[in-house]
């Protein structure tokens, strides 16, 4: 395979990291503390870039220093982390402090190796790190160098529903995704850490590779169960209407768990619709609603006091202090009633409604989507105040878009299907359906919360909309984290944004545009 030199060995790390001690183990007390104290020094200041500093802890301060900061030039290492292991002490009185180097190389990995430090007491009582090339790496010498090479070949291609091409220069949230798939079937970046002479170039050997053969060589791209016109409005709903804030969403066709759009704002970087972990809110209602309807602990008709406060350890209230008084809990689900909620958690056992998201919805089970994932979490409470925030989707209760979406898919259709986005696969997740009368009750009430209740700013669009919006708290000191669970003809999409308020104001108005802009028969 073609490899291209990136660079040559020579230096470190090039910019100023952050100093510290955190990265450094503690080890056994030697004899002489001081020589593992001026060890962990020289190991702190190096791997924080200051290279002066670390040359003067030395017997050679110049040589050390221009080592240092030619020992990684080319190779692309970014922060390194340097970690002393226990000292030793020798009978002439020298110290040897063993260290482990995790260089990570930007884009492939990390390149790790071990070493050791000779330290050495001077005439006036204090300790320098004997300096040698060799303390840097053993392997590091006056005729040898390291040398980065990269091989151009790992490029992933994927494709979406129909054959049509993705990338990540038309669909900007997708290119971690096809990376990350890419990776999973044994593609992506490869390269090599290669020791050579100095002069005259040639391979002396290889400290480390990175990356494995080409992604599925002669098989073509990476086929997946994108549809590039629910994920073009994603993307572009996202840039219009998150304002900025981080946010995120997800669609999936709720009769298969194929999941149509990934979509995350800013686009690179951390993949939050899918590995996000968050409070969801009043969207997590779709759940608590379900375990109270399998009890018949409540009907639609049923009278649910929707005060502004209610106290259980400490105060709960309602979306601007609303109240409802006399409310039925179908009011308290299409206005989002908190206190209403909380004050019919004596109805359900303390594990009983993690117990329904886990047994009906696949709810902390892990999914494999085909990329890493967070999918969901809603442990057992500790007291009764967990338990009454957990009734509202707060507390320990975690999700993210990809949570949501499938709750959502899984309320309308009555069965969980395991999310993907690689078309044929079969989830493993074993689940029971929900009862078809459950399923009735949860489809009307979602329907009257977009006709009649907090997402109401769905109402105008064609087809059989659903809803169930949210709105998240996530400290006294930061606004609310805004949501909306929705579905339309067998599709499913969740989607939150970060300080958004509400779910009113911020999720639904972006949840509204994707669905305006893809016809109401894709699915």
């Amino acid at each position: 395979m073609a490899l291209a030199a990136t660079g040559t060995l020579a230096a470190a790390t090039g910019g100023a990291y952050a100093a510290g001690w955190g990265p450094f183990a503690s080890g056994a007390t030697p004899s002489d503390p001081a020589a593992t104290a001026q060890a962990r020094a020289f190991l702190a200041d190096w791997a924080a870039g200051r290279m002066k500093e670390a040359g003067s802890r030395t017997t050679s301060p110049q040589q050390a220093e221009r080592t240092l900061r030619n020992f990684t030039a080319g190779l692309e290492i970014d922060k390194p982390a340097l970690t002393a292991a226990t000292a030793t002490t020798a009978r002439a009185g020298t110290v040897t402090v063993p260290f482990t180097a995790k260089m990570p190389v930007t884009g492939l990995g990390t390149w790790t190796y071990t070493s050791k430090l000779p330290l050495r007491r001077q005439h006036d009582g204090t300790w320098k790190v004997d300096w040698t090339l060799s303390l840097v790496h053993p392997k590091l010498n006056s005729t040898d160098k390291f040398r980065l090479e990269r091989d151009g070949a790992g490029t992933v291609e994927a494709t979406g529903r129909g054959g049509a091409p993705l990338s990540g220069s038309t669909y900007p949230s997708l290119g971690p995704v096809i990376a990350q798939l890419g990776k999973a079937a044994g593609g992506g970046p490869r390269g090599a850490v290669r020791l050579v002479d100095r002069v005259s170039g040639e391979s002396k050997g290889t400290e480390a590779t990175f990356g494995t053969a080409p992604a599925r060589a002669g098989d073509g791209p990476v086929r997946t169960t994108i549809d590039p016109a629910w994920q073009a409005a994603a993307e572009k709903a996202l840039a219009s209407k998150s304002q900025g804030k981080n946010a995120a969403l997800v669609a999936l066709r709720a009769g298969t768990g194929e999941i149509l759009a990934v979509a995350n704002s800013p686009s690179s970087g951390f993949n939050r619709a899918v590995s996000g972990t968050y409070a969801p809110g009043s969207t997590w209602k779709i759940v608590t609603s379900s375990a109270l309807l399998l009890k018949n602990a409540v009907t639609p008709g049923t009278v649910v006091d929707c005060p502004k406060y209610l106290t259980v350890g400490k105060q709960f209230h309602n979306m601007e202090l609303a109240e409802h008084r006399g409310a039925t809990f179908a009011k308290d689900f299409t206005e989002s009633c908190n206190t209403a909620f909380i004050s019919l958690r004596d109805r359900l056992g303390d594990r009983e409604p993690g117990d329904v998201a886990k047994k009906y919805f696949g709810v902390g089970h892990d999914w494999n989507i085909g990329i890493p994932s967070f999918d969901g979490a809603a442990p057992a409470p500790g007291d009764q105040t967990d338990k009454a925030a957990a009734m509202i989707g707060q507390g320990k209760v975690l999700g993210n878009p990809l949570t949501m979406a499938s709750v959502t898919a899984t309320a309308v259709s009555g069965t969980f299907r395991q999310p993907t986005l690689l078309p044929g696969t079969r989830g493993t997740t074993a689940t029971t359906p929900l009862p078809k009368d459950v399923v009735d009750r949860l489809r009307t009430l979602m329907r009257a919360t977009v006709t009649d209740g907090t997402a109401k700013g769905l109402a105008d669009l064609p087809g059989d909309v659903g809803a169930k919006t949210g709105t998240a708290e996530v400290s006294e000191q930061e606004p609310n984290n805004g949501w909306v669970a929705a579905h339309r003809d067998g599709v499913a999409i969740a989607a939150v944004v970060e300080g958004g308020l509400s779910g009113s104001a911020s999720a639904v108005p972006l949840v509204h545009d994707v669905l305006a802009a893809v016809p109401a028969d894709r699915s």
